[in-house]
């Protein structure tokens, strides 16, 4: 059965931020290992899993859990390992952008709304889409810019989550571990 799983990460919306939303990763991890899954490792805080399992609606399997036996219901995005490292094969920014460079993983197709982004954007900002995934750089820093704080009004159409690149790479690495 070892040989069937398939090597997935999951990115939850809005965990462990600003108070709200409490997962502790000990207990995230200790879930997903009651679904069956394998080889569960979280990253950081902010609701970052790597783990393998067997294909199915993972998202909804873990959200049905988490609002079970957390009461946590919260967003989540799940990508295999080959769709994730693909999405950061294709990332149209410096490898080593690190901070400045977010991707916004969404739920479904995004629609950019230009005259939001033409309106929001200082020089040397820029988005990007890649399919259902939304590349912003902000080269002058993320927290400093408009454009990332309303971020809201430029992707329209779908909900995202978000990480930064530093992030997004430490993820592919995990995979591959």
């Amino acid at each position: 059965m070892a040989d069937e799983l398939t090597s997935w990460v999951a990115l939850l919306r809005g965990v462990n931020v600003g108070g709200g939303n409490k997962v502790p990763m000990a207990d995230l991890r200790q879930l997903a290992e009651g679904l069956g899954w394998r080889d569960v490792k979280s990253y950081i805080a902010s609701g970052n899993l790597v783990f393998r399992a067997a294909p199915g609606d993972l998202a909804a399997v873990l959200g049905g859990a988490m609002q079970a036996q957390m009461g946590v219901d919260v967003p989540i995005l799940v990508r295999s390992q080959a769709a994730f490292q693909d999405a950061l094969a294709h990332c149209p920014y410096p490898r080593d952008a690190g901070k400045t460079v977010h991707g916004f993983f969404c739920f479904d197709v995004p629609v950019i709304d230009h005259v939001a982004y033409r309106g929001l954007a200082v020089p040397g900002e820029a988005v990007s889409v890649k399919g259902d995934l939304v590349w912003v750089h902000t080269p002058h820093g993320f927290g400093r810019s408009v454009l990332a704080g309303k971020i809201g009004r430029v992707i329209t159409g779908t909900g995202f989550t978000a990480r930064n690149l530093n992030t997004i790479h430490k993820l592919s690495e995990m995979l591959d571990g």
